[in-house]
């Protein structure tokens, strides 16, 4: 499977997916491409479902690439005494880091500092060894309990009154919109139909049941309809707009909270660990990316525009504060080099009658051929898929069988270890560095080979990315041909994560990689010009939101800036 194309996402393949759903008729359609989208896709598929999958902008466009790029086991929800999820999340990391996922899910070394003397280790002890027992030490050593001095060494840069010892454990890190599309591509390698760049906009009933879904390109403006036995309703913060949509009242609606995240150089705060600090209001973690730190999140309400929740200078201001009270050299603005904002869906139920609340995530069958999934955590995403097919299954008039997901690896998977256990000599045998290679074996595993094959015939996609040095232009070449990326916006905001990693936000590397994928595309010079102009204006607008201290402020800034879809109805007027 490693090497498989018949998985890969390209101009054709979308031309393709259209055609199918004017013509053919499906037992399950699936309605969003993030993480609950994608893991019901590969559980359908696998259960020999014919499937197909819709999601109006880019695959991970929201929840799904703007997350803490966590597995995690759900630490804090011991001490809510939720020991079903946590036990789930670590049964689900453990999964993803051994078998599922290695080369995206990697093991991640965390200190909690301590700050109390007496009676905070005895506490936290008895908090990890629970969470060591229920399963977070079985890929990844058990927790180790640090002096001060000790932790210090660890994270240098941490001042000194700041913790009085530490705590050494483990959780994972992944970039999840990688893992997405992953997941998608190999529900496509099961057979999936899946398709971005197609909304929704209308439902076609017989009586009260839903038989059909009608969708809109959001390219060329076409429309047609979908028709299947049922369809889930995995859109997240989209919700009950869908709900709406379809003429449906939901057994539980989505509120959605606002997560801010910032970026800063590796030179910003010595350590050789991940940190996890508790605020008054969130937990703060500073997590390794690469050369760069992810410093976050916050936790506020947010009623605005769903498609681009706005990050302000105040959201920023917080996170400053709190890390800045924790090390030494004072983080500035200036350091920042990228700043991304999320939006959680929240449950809230309506009846006691929604099912698997008990999980953290919601899934009922809203009306007759129609079942919504929302909340939940990312870690879990394989579980809420499961249990989203295992109820729309009531509406499918066959025998389906069982879900087998945990048996099935990812795109990249098999072999993953094996040639990360020969870099050196796979550096010289593609004429790449040793950290290349590292690098690209964390992004496709065994996939790599298929990244580089057309570098045979065009040595110079072994180059560096301009503006962009440590992606080359392999990168983004595959990320047209295979990974499903039709704008400028979605290669570099998503299939590598340039926006995020780059003071200039991704600007000074949009016209080379525009023209180097423009022959893939058929852009002419025209739709290369349109598609740099797009992604710098979109930028801009970002930056001047962050300037904003309020939400209001921010979002009417931010909801200025025009799509790269240029007929998507993106909620703008929330």
């Amino acid at each position: 499977m490693a090497t498989s194309t018949s998985s890969a996402f390209h101009a054709e393949s979308f031309e393709s997916a259209w055609k199918k759903f004017e013509t053919e008729h499906f037992d399950l359609v699936i309605i969003g491409g993030g993480s609950v989208g994608a893991g019901a896709a590969l559980d359908a598929a696998t259960r020999g479902l014919k499937v197909a999958v819709i999601e109006a902008r880019d695959f991970a466009a929201g929840t799904s690439s703007r997350s803490s790029k966590m597995f995690h086991g759900g630490l804090r929800y011991l001490a809510m005494l939720d020991f079903r999820l946590v036990a789930e999340s670590l049964r689900e990391r453990e999964l993803s880091m051994s078998t599922l996922a290695p080369h995206l899910v990697k093991p991640l070394r965390f200190i909690f500092p301590l700050t109390h003397r007496f009676w905070e280790r005895p506490y936290m002890a008895s908090g990890f060894m629970l969470y060591d027992l229920m399963g977070g030490a079985k890929s990844v050593p058990m927790q180790k309990h640090l002096s001060h001095r000790t932790t210090m060494k660890i994270a240098p840069g941490l001042r000194d009154d700041a913790l009085v010892g530490g705590v050494r454990y483990y959780d994972t890190l992944v970039d999840d919109a990688r893992h997405t599309m992953t997941v998608l591509r190999t529900a496509a390698e099961f057979g999936a139909v899946v398709r971005s760049s197609t909304q929704v906009v209308g439902f076609e009933k017989t009586g009260e049941r839903i038989t059909g879904v009608t969708v809109r390109d959001t390219n060329s403006g076409d429309e047609t309809t979908i028709h299947s036995d049922v369809c889930i309703n995995a859109t997240g913060v989209w919700n009950d707009e869908l709900q709406k949509l379809a003429g449906v009242s939901g057994k539980f609606s989505v509120h959605t909270s606002k997560g801010v995240h910032i970026v800063v150089p590796k030179s910003c705060l010595e350590a050789d660990a991940a940190l996890c600090f508790v605020t008054e209001k969130s937990v703060l973690f500073v997590i390794p990316w690469g050369e760069y730190w992810i410093i976050g999140t916050t936790d506020t309400d947010w009623d605005k525009n769903l498609a681009n929740p706005a990050a302000t200078r105040s959201d920023i201001d917080y996170i400053l504060e709190h890390v800045n009270a924790k090390v030494r050299r004072r983080i500035r603005y200036e350091d920042i080099v990228g700043v991304y904002s999320g939006l959680r869906p929240l449950l809230s139920g309506k009846s006691d009658s929604t099912t698997n609340l008990s999980r953290n995530h919601a899934v009922a069958r809203v009306a007759p051929g129609m079942v919504s999934v929302a909340g939940g955590k990312y870690t879990t995403y394989r579980v809420i898929g499961k249990d989203a097919v295992d109820k729309a299954v009531e509406d499918i008039a066959k025998k389906v069988p069982g879900s087998v997901t945990e048996h099935t690896p990812l795109l990249g998977a098999d072999g993953y270890h094996a040639l990360a256990n020969q870099i050196p000599a796979l550096a010289l045998r593609l004429g790449i560095s040793e950290a290349q290679v590292d690098h690209l074996l964390g992004r496709y595993g065994s996939l790599i080979f298929e990244v580089l094959a057309p570098a045979h015939d065009d040595p110079t996609l072994l180059e560096p990315i301009p503006g962009a040095e440590q992606y080359l232009k392999a990168e983004a070449v595959y990320a047209v041909t295979h990974e499903g990326a039709l704008h400028l916006e979605d290669i570099l905001h998503r299939r590598l994560r340039i926006s995020m990693e780059y003071a200039d936000r991704g600007v000074g590397s949009a016209e080379s990689v525009a023209r180097l994928v423009g022959p893939y595309l058929n852009w002419d010079d025209n739709n290369i010009a349109a598609e740099i102009n797009q992604f710098r204006t979109a930028t801009e607008a970002t930056l001047a939101a962050e300037k904003e201290l309020t939400d209001d402020a921010a979002n009417s800034i931010a909801t200025q800036a025009s799509d790269a879809r240029p007929l998507i109805d993106t909620g703008q007027d929330r």
